[in-house]
C-alpha cells in the first residue's frame, strides 16, 4: 500500500526568495522520508499551483493526499483559502482522498530555529550584549491569530529573561519600529529582532527596515531551511495520514 503524497502548500509570494526558500524546505523534507513522494505547492503568487501539484500527483497514480499548510498563523489563508482550492481539486478528482492538517502554527520546537538565528544574526553584527526583544510575525485582522504571536513573543523573552514585545508586519500594531521605540523610550539600547516567518519576502523586508531604522542592533532571518522545522512539517503529515485511514481498517 502506498503512504499518501505530502504538499507541502505555502502561500507564495512575488519575492523569487520565498518560493527557493519553500522549495529548498521540501527538499529536506524529502530528504529525511525518501519513501515518500512529496511536493511543494503555492495558493498564489509562486509556481508550481496548488492545482497542478494536485493533477500531477493525480496523473502518477496517487489517490491519497496529505496537504500541510506552511503557515505560521492560524488564520484567514487557513481556514478560508487552503479549504477553498482543496474542495475544488477535490471535484476534479472524484474518488481521490485529500486530508489538511492544521498548520505548523508556533511550535515549542520553534523557539530553537529562532534562537539559532538570533545568535547567527549578533555574531554577524558583533553584539554581545541584549536588554530587549522583539518577535514579528506577518499580522492578520484576526485578532485570535495576532494573539497567537503574543503569546510565543512572551514566551520566548522568558526563555531569554529580556522583556520581548510582539510586533507585526501588517494589518495590526505595533510595528517593529514602534516595538524597538517603545523598548528605547523605556531605558533599552541594545535591541534585538527575531522573525515568525518561514521565508523572506516584502514582509520580512519591511520588519528589518523598520527595525534598523528605529535602532535596532541587529534582526534575525526569518526560519527558513531548518531540520527542526522539517521535523514538524513530518509530524503535521503523520497526523494526517492516519485521517485518511478507514475506521473499520483501524478497528479490523
Amino acid at each position: 500500500m502506498t503512504a499518501p503524497a505530502l504538499i507541502a502548500l505555502a502561500h507564495g509570494s512575488r519575492d523569487p526568495r520565498s518560493a527557493e526558500t519553500i522549495t529548498a524546505l521540501t527538499e529536506s523534507v524529502a530528504c529525511m522520508r525518501p519513501d515518500l513522494r512529496i511536493e511543494p505547492a503555492f495558493l498564489e503568487l509562486s509556481e508550481p499551483s496548488f492545482d497542478d501539484v494536485v493533477d500531477r500527483l493525480v496523473a502518477e497514480g496517487h489517490d491519497e493526499i496529505v496537504v500541510v499548510p506552511l503557515l505560521i498563523s492560524d488564520a484567514y489563508h487557513a481556514s478560508v483559502d487552503v479549504p477553498d482550492v482543496v474542495e475544488t481539486a477535490q471535484r476534479r478528482h472524484d474518488g481521490v482522498k485529500i486530508a489538511i492538517t492544521k498548520v505548523l502554527g508556533v511550535e515549542q520546537a520553534f523557539f530553537h530555529v529562532l534562537d539559532r538565528r538570533l545568535r547567527e544574526a549578533l555574531s554577524k553584527n558583533r553584539i554581545r550584549e541584549l536588554d530587549a526583544l522583539v518577535l514579528a510575525g506577518a499580522g492578520s485582522s484576526d485578532p485570535v491569530a495576532n494573539a497567537a504571536i503574543a503569546r510565543a513573543a512572551r514566551a520566548w523573552g522568558a526563555r531569554h529573561k529580556l522583556p520581548t514585545i510582539a510586533a507585526f508586519a501588517s494589518s495590526a500594531p505595533p510595528a517593529a519600529g514602534e516595538a524597538v521605540r517603545t523598548h528605547r523610550a523605556d531605558g533599552r539600547r541594545h535591541i534585538a529582532v527575531g522573525m515568525l516567518f518561514l521565508a523572506p519576502g516584502f514582509l520580512s523586508d519591511r520588519v528589518t527596515e523598520l527595525a534598523l531604522e528605529a535602532g535596532s542592533v541587529a534582526v534575525a532571518e526569518p526560519l527558513g531551511v531548518d531540520s527542526v522545522v522539517a521535523e514538524v512539517i513530518l509530524a503535521r503529515y503523520a497526523v494526517g495520514a492516519v485521517e485518511l485511514v478507514p475506521l473499520e481498517a483501524v478497528f479490523s
